[in-house]
């Protein structure tokens, strides 16, 4: 058995290699490293991926979000709700903003934004809902989307760890993860389902308006050379990693059912163990619980993260490393409690959900490259902690 790791982008890169490394060289023969073809080129491809009219590159995933804030026109002390049970950039770049981020529990089975606890936050101050799609799966968007328009807010889709699933309507229709709000927006950090060699993100939207807006406040609000229209920000995609975006996203879907596939592999390890908590696939899917479709896409496990119950979970997550197997606590403190981002208006009992989880998960390794000697291994050695 090979080393386990977290993420292995050295063994998906092998398999890529030549295609990367030409595509690579030619930036750097062509010396266009900043807004060149290959970032436009990359900008299209996505677009017609996702069926969506405009993407917009940027640097990173936590300029991505604050960028669509800044081109909604949002101002300072206007409030915005988000989850609680994430990382800490989605609330971050809202109190950058200076608007008040307002912070509510999450859903036990999908670890995404809780609808009660959402209705209940919204004030007469409130201007946004920024879901997360945590670990790999949509939140409720349908129902967001109808609270919203109750209460004439804007959306911001906080697409980080989703990119490549779909979500299905009540109806029947699909669309892709980050398109169904007024903007969405993700990250290309190397880890992510598609990663590229360095930092990046992109802003989606199907607004003519918003788009054009966007594009200057990325560019420090120019859209004429030494012109600027905007108060911007210096972020943008590098054409190296455009080259290695474009390697890649042909590829996006089968990086999505190899995760799906390994999460499978989990699944049916430990669905014997009434200690363990399986990951949820829930709004609309063919199959809701726990159980893995196979005709839908509506999870893309970005993170595998079991919940153990009646288990010394830091006991379990050292087990783990002294067996050298990589885990990690996705995660350990919550928003409202961070010294950054504490605040009196916050009630512990507001949070029963997230204040459980940060003391049951765990996520364990999953990329597009694991073997199942590796998942057996990775599994045997929870299971035999867990029943000794």
């Amino acid at each position: 058995m090979k080393p386990i790791e977290m993420v292995d982008l050295k063994s998906q890169y092998k398999r890529i290699k030549g295609q990367i490394d030409t595509s690579i060289q030619k930036v750097i023969d062509n010396t266009s490293f900043i807004n060149g073809p290959e970032v436009k080129q990359f900008q299209q491809e996505l677009e017609e991926y996702l069926d969506v009219k405009h993407v917009i590159p940027c640097a990173n995933g936590t300029d991505a979000l604050q960028i669509a804030m800044m081109g909604l026109g949002l101002e300072q002390g206007d409030e915005v709700i988000t989850a609680d049970f994430t990382f800490a950039a989605t609330v971050e770049v809202i109190a950058l903003l200076k608007l008040t981020p307002v912070l509510v529990d999450v859903e036990a089975e999908t670890f995404n934004i809780d609808i009660e606890a959402l209705k209940k936050a919204i004030t007469p101050k409130t201007k946004a809902i920024v879901p997360v799609h945590l670990f790999g799966q949509c939140a409720n968007m349908e129902a967001i989307l109808e609270v919203a328009k109750e209460h004439n807010l804007y959306v911001i889709e906080d697409n980080a760890q989703a990119i490549g699933a779909d979500y299905t309507f009540a109806n029947g229709t699909k669309q892709k993860a980050g398109t169904i709000g007024n903007v969405g927006t993700t990250s290309f950090f190397p880890s992510k389902n598609l990663g590229c060699y360095g930092d990046g993100g992109a802003i989606f939207t199907n607004d003519d308006d918003l788009a054009h807006k966007l594009r200057g406040i990325v560019n420090h609000g120019m859209y004429q050379r030494y012109y600027h229209d905007e108060v911007g920000v210096n972020s943008r995609l590098d054409s190296i990693q455009a080259v290695v975006l474009s390697a890649k996203l042909p590829h996006l879907d089968a990086y999505c059912n190899a995760r799906r596939n390994a999460a499978k592999y989990y699944n049916n390890a430990f669905k014997a163990s009434k200690n363990i908590i399986t990951p949820s696939v829930t709004y609309n899917c063919n199959k809701n619980g726990n159980e893995i479709c196979d005709t839908c896409n509506c999870h893309v496990f970005h993170q595998y993260t079991l919940r153990v119950i009646d288990v010394d979970r830091n006991a379990l997550h050292q087990h783990l490393l002294d067996n050298n197997i990589p885990c990690a606590i996705y995660y350990p403190v919550p928003l409202h409690s961070q010294k950054a981002y504490a605040d009196e208006r916050y009630n512990e009992a507001d949070f029963p959900v997230t204040n459980e989880l940060i003391k049951s998960v765990i996520s364990l390794p999953m990329h597009t490259e694991l073997e199942e000697d590796q998942q057996d291994f990775i599994a045997k050695t929870i299971l035999n902690f867990i029943n000794k």
